[in-house]
């Protein structure tokens, strides 16, 4: 048992209240459960309890044991003074304030409805990764779509947390931040890594001096990830040279090759073929961040993103490697990826930051435009009966699965939360 359960009994008050008393043979009243606390302090604040004949305002703190008290210092810590009641499922020990008066314990066990608890219990023992799977079914489908819903906001809101992040280690600088999240998600999974060195290796700052030249953006990226130490060709010589003034000009220390992962990889996805898309698109469009707010649909976005390459990276997929057939720009699949992953966050951040919710409005309706694509965690709700039908839900299920099913966080759920009710009934 977790005290999540503690807590959401006494919320919904979900417990036999006929005659209840503390440990102590005090008649319990409860006039207000007080309001759940997320913040440092106890668990629920505000509350108006009835203890004999005695009406207390205060705070009431929820444990699995008694005992608990102590082993969470709270003995020594002033914001559990106003403390009015205890409520624990095994009241093991008595325990005391500061002051060393007493604090009156509510003992849950054996008032609880069993089965509330015995479906409690299953949640938490079930084998399916979707915790609640064997109740799926008798959940309503505007339960199950509210809480897709809240997932989904969840996980924009997480994202753009992310994005914030970065934002105020830019020096609350929006073009630095869309740059650092642009070329961390260049890297898609397989180079994601070698991508985020990169964005240290070569800053926003030097990239800012010369984005109208496609050719010494080229050189820069080039030469920053490694791959101009050996020029293998006459072109790779014109930029090697450009880069060296350019390395000098600015002091740079470049990364090395092997810190890049080609292996197994289509040729369309070397890390070599992103560097040079990721050149075309900030040539293209210097005043990136301005563009992505502006920008109204997915076609649009990935028009930005399938910027045509130079000449030369049309015809070669390595330095001084000519491809078989002419190289035609991103995927449509990968700019997709980087609407979610780019574009989707960066507005939900700016809606937080401005408190303009229209650009996390604008976030949703991109999501929603998307298609569908089926993974892992949407096939684990899809044999359960759902079907997601575009990327907002692909997103929502990802969220549900991360923040409630995977750590069987049941009792935040809404989800969870009517199949419990369905059993307390």
């Amino acid at each position: 048992m977790k005290e999540d359960f503690l807590h959401y009994i006494w919320r919904h008050q979900y417990f036999e209240k006929s005659e209840i008393t503390t440990t102590d043979g005090e008649a319990v009243q409860v006039i207000r459960t007080g309001y759940y606390n997320t913040e440092a302090g106890p668990d629920f604040k505000e509350a108006i309890v009835k203890i004999g004949e005695v009406e207390w305002s205060g705070s009431v703190e929820v444990h699995l044991k008694a005992s608990d008290w102590q082993r969470h210092q709270h003995h020594t810590d002033g914001k559990y003074e106003q403390v009015v009641l205890h409520v624990v499922w095994d009241a093991d020990k008595p325990v005391y304030r500061q002051d060393d008066t007493l604090i009156p314990v509510l003992e849950l066990q054996g008032k609880v409805n069993l089965h509330m608890l015995n479906t409690y219990q299953q949640l938490q023992q079930a084998i399916h990764a979707i915790p609640c799977a064997a109740f799926w079914p008798t959940v309503p489908e505007v339960t199950k779509l509210a809480m897709m819903e809240r997932a989904l906001i969840e996980r924009l809101e997480l994202k753009g947390e992310e994005v914030l992040q970065a934002y105020q280690s830019t020096g609350n600088d929006w073009e630095q931040t869309a740059y650092y999240t642009l070329l961390r998600s260049f890297g898609f999974k397989t180079n994601q890594l070698a991508f985020e060195q990169l964005t240290k290796a070569l800053p926003f700052r030097v990239v800012r001096q010369h984005v109208a030249s496609q050719s010494q953006l080229e050189a820069l990226l080039f030469g920053q990830a490694g791959f101009l130490t050996e020029p293998a060709d006459d072109y790779a010589l014109q930029l090697a040279k450009e880069y060296t003034f350019l390395k000098q000009k600015y002091k740079l220390e470049n990364m090395q090759p092997h810190q890049w992962n080609f292996l197994r990889m289509r040729p369309g996805n070397f890390p070599t073929v992103r560097l040079a898309q990721l050149a075309a698109v900030l040539h293209k469009k210097p005043s990136l961040f301005a563009t992505l707010l502006e920008l109204e649909t997915v076609k649009a976005y990935e028009a930005l993103f399938r910027a045509q390459v130079s000449e030369y990276w049309q015809q070669h997929y390595m330095l001084g490697r000519a491809a078989k057939a002419k190289q035609k720009s991103m995927g449509k699949s990968s700019a997709h990826n980087l609407v979610i992953n780019v574009v989707v966050p960066l507005l939900t951040a700016y809606a937080s930051h401005t408190g303009n919710q229209q650009f996390q409005e604008k976030a949703i309706a991109l999501l929603e435009g998307l298609k569908e694509e089926s993974n892992k965690y949407t096939r684990l709700y899809e044999e359960l009966g759902w079907q997601a039908k575009s990327a907002a839900d692909n997103q929502a299920a990802l969220g549900l699965f991360r923040f409630y099913c995977e750590p069987v966080n049941c009792m935040q759920c809404g989800i969870g939360n009517k199949i419990m009710k369905q059993r307390a009934s």
